[in-house]
């Protein structure tokens, strides 16, 4: 019988201390005479409770065994604020999300937020963000980590995934044998509702942005994630195969689809029918992002749109494709989860 392994699930609720701190950052961007505030202090009483009522009860709930656990996404926000700021508060969603694993230790796997930062419209340099990286996986025993391709907020304004910028972190993370899912965060463009549009739009793009280099021919052990299940991408397959060819590049079987995954973060059966009928199966993983952007009940069937478990065990799949989506392929392409677990008998 498989694990079933949910690769998505951020931290989208926090004691009141760590959005204080966010506040305190926030008021002294705005007045730089205030102090640096101090990383928040809160007792594990306060971050279990809220955990154990919400994304813990839902995966009990809902049939998960595990859950890769990353701050939330909206909440990154690496255009605002300048290092300073993006460091402590990348440090700070990380530390919690470093003590809820602790606290829940057979039920989460950290994922941590990196310190992105945005300046005169233009990202920074990365330093910042391999530091964080590297003391994540390193000190705080996380997997992987959530790549930002958009810093702006919704203006797109960083070089595209295969431009040479982002080349000192994917190879930090090939170092570190982790792949990163890219996420944008909240938008500050008022044309892209951020989970309705940005989401989809930043998750289509990174596809898109891929094709038009050879990335992994410079890095053929980097592995992506792309959420939501990859946006517009299953739905326009025969334009993305189009446009491959025409661009003179290599199917997308060999040309992507060795490194790039898709998640089950699709609310309905027939996408999540679409998805499993159009992408192979050794390129999805299982996924909900539970308690995140679609929190209700779905009026057609009376269950949580997100409860996306039920809608992969809809689908007539083979014992050996089952598994893969809910357990083999996360353990492929997150080896240091696959260590742990195999660390604990599993």
């Amino acid at each position: 019988m498989s694990l079933i392994i949910d690769c998505h699930g951020h931290q989208t609720l926090v004691p009141q201390a760590h959005i204080d701190f966010r506040a305190a950052q926030l008021a002294r961007l705005k007045d730089p005479s205030k102090a640096r505030p101090s990383l928040p202090v809160y007792p594990d009483s306060e971050l279990h409770e809220i955990i154990a009522n919400n994304q813990y009860k839902l995966q009990q709930e809902r049939g998960a065994d595990i859950t890769i656990f990353s701050p939330r996404a909206s909440l990154m926000e690496p255009h605002i604020g300048d290092s300073e700021t993006s460091v402590d508060w990348a440090h700070a969603c990380n530390n919690m999300i470093k003590r809820t694993v602790d606290l829940f230790l057979d039920n989460f796997v950290g994922v941590c937020q990196l310190p992105q930062q945005i300046k005169n419209d233009k990202p920074v340099g990365l330093e910042d963000a391999i530091e964080e990286l590297e003391r994540c996986v390193l000190e705080l025993g996380f997997v992987g980590c959530n790549l930002n391709p958009d810093p702006s907020g919704g203006h797109f304004s960083a070089p595209p995934l295969t431009d040479r910028y982002w080349y000192p972190l994917y190879e930090k993370m090939v170092e570190l044998r982790v792949p990163a899912m890219i996420h944008v965060s909240g938008s500050c463009n008022a044309s892209l509702h951020a989970t309705g549009s940005y989401y989809m739009a930043a998750d289509t793009n990174a596809f898109m942005n891929l094709i038009t280099g050879d990335l992994f021919s410079d890095f053929p052990e980097l592995n992506f994630v792309i959420p939501h299940g990859g946006g517009a991408v299953p739905y326009h397959w025969g334009r993305y195969r189009g446009l491959a060819d025409m661009l003179g590049k290599p199917p997308l079987e060999k040309h992507l689809m060795q490194n790039v995954y898709f998640d089950t973060c699709v609310y309905h059966q027939p996408g999540i029918d679409l998805l499993c009928e159009v992408i192979d199966p050794k390129n999805i993983l299982f996924a909900s992002e539970m308690i995140g952007a679609v929190r209700c009940i779905d009026p057609h069937t009376g269950f949580y749109f997100e409860d996306t478990k039920r809608y992969v065990e809809n689908l007539d799949l083979s014992a050996d494709v089952r598994h893969d989506i809910f357990e083999g392929n996360a353990r492929r392409i997150y080896p240091r989860l696959d260590e742990l677990l195999k660390g604990r008998g599993l």
